[in-house]
């Protein structure tokens, strides 16, 4: 890539720079009363503040460690088309997050006990690594991975 005369020129890629250590994630929910509770109440995640967007449109700021999960409502300008359901089986794209843990059966027990959908009771995926995957009230899948 050259510039105009004078600036460096770019011989490969140059990657991400990163300001922050962890990513914020857009969550768009049919259900933001459902979908709030189960992230704060349930999960325990600390409510951030909520952002009036316009237009009926509301965001929901929770907080996972340094991570922002962000659900958004959108009122009656809800979209019709909705997230496939059946997780990772269900269509292509990004079908589940993970969040790293220390404490896997107490998690999973309080989501069962809080009726949310448990779709993998813990297990272990390879030597020291185990899993447990649940749904929230909008479909979508959380995965919680605890390292011996």
């Amino acid at each position: 890539m050259t510039g105009p005369p004078g600036t460096a020129r770019q011989t490969g890629p140059m990657g991400v720079s990163l300001t922050k250590d962890s990513i914020d994630l857009g969550l768009v929910v049919r259900n933001a009363d459902a979908c709030l509770a189960f992230y704060r109440d349930v999960l325990g995640f600390e409510h951030a503040g909520t952002m009036p967007m316009g237009g009926g449109t509301v965001m929901e700021r929770l907080l996972c460690g340094t991570s922002l999960i962000k659900l958004v409502s959108m009122g009656e300008r809800t979209p019709a088309a909705a997230n496939p359901p059946k997780g990772i089986g269900g269509a292509t794209g990004m079908r589940y997050w993970t969040i790293s843990v220390d404490n896997l059966d107490e998690i999973i027990a309080t989501c069962d006990a809080a009726g949310a959908t448990v779709v993998w009771t813990p297990r272990e995926i390879r030597p020291g690594v185990r899993v447990g995957m649940v749904e929230d009230p909008d479909g979508n899948w959380v995965e919680f991975l605890e390292t011996a």
